[in-house]
C-alpha cells in the first residue's frame, strides 16, 4: 500500500449523508488538481480488486475523474476520494469543501460531466452545500 492511501473503517458521513456502514474498510486518499493521476490508480484498482469487467473498470475510472476533477476545480484546492465495498456494490465518494452548483450553467457548452457519470454509474447522489459537496456513486460488482 502507497503512503497515500490510507485504510480507514465506515463512520457516519457529516450532514445526514449516506457512507459506508460502520466496520467497513474504506480506501481514503485526499488530493489537488496535480494528483489526478494518482486519483484515476487507485479507483482502478480498487475497480480491479473488486473483480469488475475491463469495461465496468473504465466507466469507473472515467466517471471518478470527471468527478474528481469538477472537485479541484470548482469546489475547492483539494478534495477526498474515499472508496469502500457494500454487498455486491463499490461505492465511490468525492468530497471538496467548496460550494459549487451542479449542473451546466445557461449557453455553456461544458457542463456535461455529472450527467455522464450519472449514465455509467448504477446511482449517484450529490449533496451540495455551504460546507461543501459530496458525490457518491454506486457501481455494481461482477454479476
Amino acid at each position: 500500500m502507497n503512503d497515500d492511501v490510507q485504510p480507514q473503517e465506515g463512520r457516519s458521513a457529516p450532514g445526514g449523508r449516506t457512507g459506508p456502514p460502520p466496520g467497513t474498510p474504506v480506501t481514503e486518499l485526499r488530493f489537488h488538481l496535480p494528483d489526478l493521476p494518482r486519483v484515476r490508480e487507485v479507483a482502478e484498482g480498487e475497480a480491479r480488486g473488486f473483480g469488475m469487467s475491463a469495461d465496468a473498470v473504465s466507466d469507473l475510472v472515467i466517471a471518478v475523474n470527471e468527478v474528481a476533477t469538477n472537485a479541484v476545480t470548482h469546489g475547492g484546492d483539494h478534495a477526498r476520494l474515499r472508496m469502500w465495498r457494500n454487498g455486491g456494490d463499490l461505492y465511490v465518494e468525492v468530497r471538496d469543501e467548496g460550494a459549487w452548483k451542479p449542473g451546466p450553467q445557461p449557453g455553456s457548452v461544458g457542463g456535461m460531466g455529472l450527467w455522464v457519470c450519472r449514465l455509467l454509474a448504477a446511482d449517484l447522489t450529490v449533496h451540495a452545500g455551504e460546507d461543501g459537496s459530496t458525490v457518491t456513486m454506486r457501481f455494481p460488482g461482477k454479476p
